[in-house]
């Protein structure tokens, strides 16, 4: 048990019928016949809890489900369970002589954890407008199980009037009364639980059904043999082995491939750099070092001749140089207007001379 569930309410780790009868645990004489009917057969050992040929298949991973409707089959009951996990086997309990359903069954998953889901998430849903209630299959892992034929059991319906407690749907309160711890160890009853309990208005506020179901302690698990657990260490670990040996693998293939990635890149450079290269060889090849003295010499000395060509007027600056030719221009053809005008008048006195001698 938890410490929470200490705390507010507890559960019976093995079964006891005066305990069973008892809504805190604490009581010490049977308070009905059928409490007392099953101390007899509890402590006489009239049951044997493996004694049923019909109770086949793996008890952890059978769960038990109860308060089911009348009406309710084996092949919608499968239909209902099939959604928590893959139904094994299942055993509707009917009437030995009228073959009407009893109200109760037993479902085999084929995992444990495929149980455990249906325990925990099956309880208090409908199945053909009843609400169901689902636990552990306590006949076969709880010790001194008594089922509620012979007055033992859990749970229960108030209209009854034999109500049991210490389990799921109905767990033990906070002790009434002081605990009689001398009586309940000379009984062999296990004493409840020390702690802080949580009262029964508190319990009520919260939601009965809500608050068990938080609380509600988890079904047992197989014991493991030494065998079992070096078969399961041992897979673990093959386990382990397969994975470390599958990362290696792949942090070898990722390495494999950074590095064909990288020499490509490096492969690509070089030869962008020997192409680039081999163009610069090409283009100094194409122009040798005789030829390019040879073109140098031949540049200088044309342009020692040109600038000896040039004359002093050349030499000067350029702007004088055009104002020196807007002049020469200038009086040039002022000296041919002025010769032009004196040939006109010239011409013109010359025929008028003639005109005159006609005249006379």
């Amino acid at each position: 048990m938890s410490g929470r569930s200490i705390n507010s309410v507890f559960y019976a780790e093995a079964y006891h019928p005066i305990q069973a009868g008892s809504i805190d645990g604490t009581d010490t004489a049977p308070h009905d016949n059928a409490v007392y009917r099953a101390l007899l057969c509890s402590s006489a050992g009239l049951y044997d809890p493996f004694g049923d040929p019909k109770a086949i298949g793996d008890p952890y991973c059978t769960i038990f489900v109860g308060r089911l409707s009348h009406l309710t089959t084996e092949d919608t009951l499968r239909k209902a369970m099939s959604k928590y996990g893959k139904v094994k086997n299942l055993r509707l309990v009917r009437h030995i002589v009228t073959g009407a359903s009893r109200g109760y069954a037993f479902v085999e998953f084929e995992t444990e954890r495929e149980m455990r889901r249906a325990y925990k998430d099956a309880q208090h849903s409908y199945i053909d407008d009843s609400e169901i209630i689902v636990d552990y299959n306590r006949q076969q892992l709880m010790p001194g199980w008594i089922p509620r034929r012979l007055g033992g059991g859990l749970g229960g319906r108030k209209e009854s009037g034999q109500l049991r407690f210490g389990g799921r749907e109905r767990p033990f309160r906070a002790p009434l009364q002081t605990i009689p711890y001398d009586d309940l160890k000379r009984l062999g009853i296990p004493p409840p639980p020390e702690g802080r309990y949580m009262s029964h208005y508190e319990v009520n506020v919260i939601g009965a059904a809500d608050f068990y179901s938080f609380l509600v302690p988890s079904p047992p698990r197989r014991k493991r043999s030494s065998r079992d657990k070096e078969e399961s260490s041992h897979r673990r670990s093959s386990i382990d082995k397969e994975a470390e040996e599958s990362s290696n693998t792949r942090s070898y293939r990722d390495k494999e491939e950074h590095h064909g990635e990288r020499h490509s890149v490096e492969k690509e450079e070089h030869r962008h750099k020997g192409s680039s290269m081999d163009r610069s060889e090409r283009s100094h090849r194409r122009i040798s070092p005789e030829r390019g003295s040879y073109h140098h010499k031949r540049s200088s000395l044309d342009r020692e001749e040109h600038y000896e060509k040039r004359s002093p007027v050349d030499m000067e600056e350029p702007s004088h140089k055009k104002l020196r030719d807007r002049e020469e221009r200038t009086h040039k053809r002022t000296s041919r207007d002025r010769e032009e005008g004196s040939r006109k008048r010239h011409k013109h006195g010359s025929s008028s001379d003639k005109r005159r001698k006609e005249d006379a």
